[in-house]
């Protein structure tokens, strides 16, 4: 029988990540993909900026109830663009009945510099941490949860990758990717323990919209699946530089 996986994120309407990225790496692994959506983001066709419209708090709690209602095996998170719903997300996580969570502390849309909303991040450390099976933030959602300045070494990804794992969160994979600089496209990971290096070949492509909601979702699908975390963690990074 398909293993059930859940995200509860945003819509991207062009089509790349959020949701959209979400299941099609849900059906890529094999797992049967179900979706409560937080809000759709739209983007000015003159020059790309992003628009975030947040969806009715009754209305998700509604999708997350009829989901929850079928079972579920593991839940992603993705955009969530206020307290309130990373508080709704928390609870559906604690009401679920699965520990295989992956939280993909979305800050800011692909493009943009502007945090969402500041006051996320200490919702995130205080709602969403504690549950995290797997958490993957990029280089600046590193320093945002860690409390540190964007990490632009291994050595500051380690540093921020402790800290994280002292909130709460079970495993930590810092995406380090093309942003490091490094001659590769490395991301750390750590679970509690062990510092591991997962490195791939940079590739000379613009077409990585939606990277980090493929990699979490790929996480969540494999963790269903009954991978352990670094099988799964290692799987994800694999088919995600493969679809880039």
């Amino acid at each position: 029988m398909l293993k059930k996986t859940l995200t509860i994120a945003g819509s991207d309407t062009s089509g790349g990540a959020g949701m959209q990225a979400d299941l099609k790496a849900f059906q890529e692994h094999g797992t049967y993909g179900m979706v409560a959506l937080t809000v759709v983001v739209t983007m000015d066709p003159k020059n790309w900026s992003h628009s975030v419209t947040p969806l009715p708090t009754a209305l998700l709690q509604s999708q997350i109830d009829t989901a929850l209602s079928t079972g579920v095996d593991a839940i992603k998170t993705g955009m969530l663009s206020t307290e309130e719903i990373i508080q709704i997300a928390s609870k559906a996580i604690q009401k679920s009945g699965t520990d295989k969570i992956v939280i993909d502390p979305v800050m800011v849309c692909k493009g943009d510099d502007e945090v969402l909303n500041p006051g996320n991040t200490t919702a995130m450390v205080n709602y969403l941490l504690p549950y995290a099976t797997v958490v993957t933030p990029n280089l600046f959602e590193a320093g945002q949860l860690a409390g540190v300045p964007t990490p632009k070494t291994i050595a500051d990804m380690q540093v921020a990758a402790a800290k994280i794992h002292a909130l709460g969160a079970k495993n930590v994979v810092i995406k380090g990717g093309k942003a490091l600089a490094h001659d590769k496209a490395v991301d750390l990971f750590f679970n509690g323990t062990e510092f591991k290096l997962l490195e791939t070949e940079k590739v000379a492509s613009t077409y990585n919209h939606g990277a980090g909601c493929t990699f979490a979702a790929s996480i969540c699908a494999n963790l269903a699946n009954g991978l352990s975390v670094e099988e799964a963690v290692i799987e994800a990074k694999e088919f995600v530089s493969a679809a880039i």
